[in-house]
């Protein structure tokens, strides 16, 4: 039995909404150094803002995007990087909404397995030492890609497959303070880390369809898709989780039920983590895609949550 040394409490109705808004579906979630947290949606208004106690501060991004995918804090803390997979490009916004910078042409994506940046982009890390950008472009190429913070394309690695160094939709990237690159292999259920010019060191298995993926000090957290697949899709124990890794890959908990569902402790597609400065977790869903579009009649599910730690 895998020890449990991390206990939350679950904040269902933390975030104060204004009157008639939703979140729809979230696909990401950030949180600044003052604690605000940056909620990336695919509703009405795709960039919502919160104090740390749930208190909505602000929107931006409406008219903007195509289909939201990733977001990440720029190193110094005062702007965020997001991924449009559908548009093929990343943005770079001040913390209120200024667009700073576009790396990408928008709605010209490259051809399909070309290995070219971009054809929908999942997600950007950094270099720690450098400051130059990983950025996983998954959905349509099985590479990463590194650039410098102007958009100059320095170099890229992977190619579709199961061998190491292989990726079958790497979907989300991150990297600790040595300059480890951790990618989040989804459909090979893997993380692989490589050095900073892409050199494969080694991989974390025992992971199902791994889609969210956040390092914060010297832990990791991974949100598990439950399967696609109808033959195992009512299996106990087949992702619909989230766990914390040391940055060795060993497991220390797992949060979640046997089962997906939208019942306490259930998740159905956790798509992106955040941690804040007292270690409460911020987990982000894509409820609708991956679960309440297949509902008869189709309708939206819950999406977005903060754990308390205890």
């Amino acid at each position: 039995m895998i020890p449990q040394p991390f206990t939350y409490e679950e904040q269902p109705e933390w975030a104060q909404l204004p009157a008639g808004w939703t979140f729809y579906e979230v696909v990401d979630v950030v949180v600044d150094r003052q604690d605000r947290v940056y909620v990336f949606t695919r509703g009405e208004h795709p960039l919502l803002v919160f104090a740390q106690d749930g208190t909505f501060l602000a929107s931006w991004g409406e008219g903007i995007f195509n289909r939201p995918h990733g977001l990440t804090l720029a190193l110094d803390g005062n702007s965020l990087w997001c991924t449009d997979d559908e548009a093929h490009v990343i943005y770079q916004f001040s913390l209120d909404g200024e667009l700073l910078t576009t790396i990408g042409t928008v709605g010209q994506g490259a051809p399909p397995h070309s290995g070219q940046p971009f054809n929908k982009p999942t997600k950007v890390a950094f270099d720690p030492q450098s400051g130059d950008l990983y950025i996983s472009d998954g959905y349509g190429n099985a590479r990463v890609h590194k650039f410098t913070v102007e958009g100059r394309h320095l170099f890229s690695w992977g190619d579709f497959g199961v061998e190491a160094g292989q990726f079958n939709l790497p979907h989300s990237v991150c990297t600790d303070t040595k300059g480890h690159v951790y990618v989040a292999d989804r459909e090979n259920h893997r993380v692989q880390i490589f050095d900073a010019q892409g050199n494969y060191l080694s991989q974390w298995n025992n992971l199902h369809r791994p889609c969210a993926f956040h390092i914060a000090g010297d832990l990791a957290y991974v949100g598990q898709l439950p399967s696609h697949l109808d033959v195992n899709l009512k299996f106990p124990n087949i992702g619909a989780c989230v766990t914390i890794h040391d940055l060795s890959g060993q497991q220390l908990a797992r949060i979640g039920d046997v089962h997906r569902g939208e019942g306490p402790n259930q998740y159905t597609a956790p798509h992106g983590i955040a941690v804040d400065s007292r270690g409460d977790l911020y987990v982000a869903e894509v409820s609708y895609s991956a679960y309440g579009r297949l509902l008869n009649p189709p309708r939206t599910a819950r999406s977005f949550r903060k754990l308390v730690r205890k």
